[in-house]
């Protein structure tokens, strides 16, 4: 079973203009939403969610819409410059390649006597 997270009011908003602009950028090429959703490998229900924005859609399924649209090109800005990242380069910290392995206590089995 699926686990869902919720999301912020403010992330929800953030989605569902990224799906506005994805539709607006379909409409301006003129392309329909079955063309699209056939190419992306999607169904048009699915298409539907990502025009909308829904975050239970994949973000693999918002790529290869982005990709069909001429538009895969603005995914390596997501996350390229925030403010933690200048954060860190102003403060010179150490940037680990992975997080650091957690230790789990082992628990003895207890002998019997």
């Amino acid at each position: 079973m699926k686990r869902l997270f919720p999301i912020t009011p403010s992330l929800a908003e953030h989605l569902q203009e990224v799906g506005r602009n994805i539709r607006v950028a379909r409409l301006r090429h003129g392309i329909s939403a079955e063309l699209v959703a056939e190419f992306a490998g999607i169904s048009r229900p699915t298409l539907r969610a990502v025009e909308r924005g829904r975050a239970s859609v994949a973000i693999g399924a918002y790529a290869r819409v982005m990709e069909i649209l001429s538009l895969e090109h603005t995914l390596a800005a997501v996350a390229r410059d925030d403010a933690l990242d200048v954060l860190w380069e102003s403060r010179k910290l150490k940037v680990n390649r992975r997080a650091p392995r957690q230790r789990v206590a082992r628990l003895r089995p207890m002998r019997s006597r």
